[in-house]
């Protein structure tokens, strides 16, 4: 592995990939989910605010603080050493809350945060129930500048814009980008939830800078991670996916118990052995079942 910090390192490997070859990050919420995804061959690991508001039963709308994310980076770091890009949402919608996550969570040994320019406080980008608001945009240039003269280049930085998402038009989206790429961003994600994935294919035919692109298709799944890398993307995140796998499988798991009475009796073929998950923290260890 290339000398530097993991941030370093994340940023070097963006600049070199293949055009349909993008990097691919998944989220990971725990340490199990961060063991499979390095299982599978991911390039990097996602820390989502979605997926840790919801294992904590908290709403997405900046309830979680750099202590609660920093944890679960720590937690990952226990099983692998892929690098980790932290979503800290807009950071509270302040320049020196943005200064303490970054700070904290390089510590903790993150290689990323994704910093985005929805108005405080936030929604999810797909809800239904609220309407997504944009910040002024120098405030997420400030808080790009400050997290950069805190953290130098230790620290990647991806700045993501919500203006496709808040109903702007690609003109204005790709306006918001080029801002905050010349702020110091490292990378920039245009989020997108046109089903069809033709604005993704937009987004990827109207950005001319060398600054990385980054793509989370969580809408629209359908388009592949080597299409997206030919529209020009170098970096697709899969943000939620694990966990929502996680909790059909845990849903299916139980109601089949209901149903049977006995878990060896109705999915025993669905369920991982115990040693399995023993070995995910202690890779030594055996079960005697």
């Amino acid at each position: 592995m290339p000398d530097g910090t993991k941030g370093m390192r994340l940023r070097d490997a963006l600049d070199h990939i293949q055009r349909n070859h993008p990097l691919l990050a998944i989220g990971a919420v725990n340490a199990l989910a961060a063991h499979v995804a390095a299982e599978a061959g991911f390039d990097a690991l996602w820390v989502s605010g979605l997926e840790v508001s919801a294992a904590s039963g908290l709403p997405d709308a900046n309830v979680l603080g750099p202590r609660d994310l920093a944890d679960v980076v720590a937690s990952l770091g226990r099983v692998t050493d892929l690098p980790v890009i932290v979503d800290i949402d807009n950071a509270g919608g302040s320049v020196r809350t943005a200064e303490r996550f970054a700070y904290d969570l390089l510590r903790t040994g993150a290689a990323a945060v994704c910093i985005e320019d929805s108005a405080y406080p936030k929604c999810n980008s797909f809800a239904a129930h609220r309407a997504q608001a944009l910040a002024d945009r120098d405030l997420l240039c400030e808080q790009v500048e400050r997290v950069r003269k805190v953290v130098g280049d230790d620290l990647m930085v991806v700045a993501r814009t919500e203006a496709l998402i808040a109903g702007e038009d690609l003109d204005m989206a790709i306006s918001r980008a080029e801002v905050y790429s010349a702020a110091g961003a490292d990378a920039v994600l245009i989020h997108s939830k046109d089903a069809t994935g033709a604005e993704a294919r937009a987004i990827g035919q109207a950005w001319n800078h060398g600054v990385p692109l980054v793509s989370v298709p969580t809408a629209f799944p359908d388009l592949s991670a080597s299409e997206l890398g030919e529209a020009g993307f170098r970096l697709c995140i899969y943000a939620n996916q694990l966990s929502r796998a996680a909790l059909a499988g845990m849903r299916v798991a139980a109601r089949q118990f209901q149903r049977g009475g006995s878990f060896r009796s109705t999915v025993a073929g669905s369920l991982a052995e115990v040693g399995d998950l023993m070995r995910v923290g202690e890779p030594e260890a055996l079960s005697c079942v």
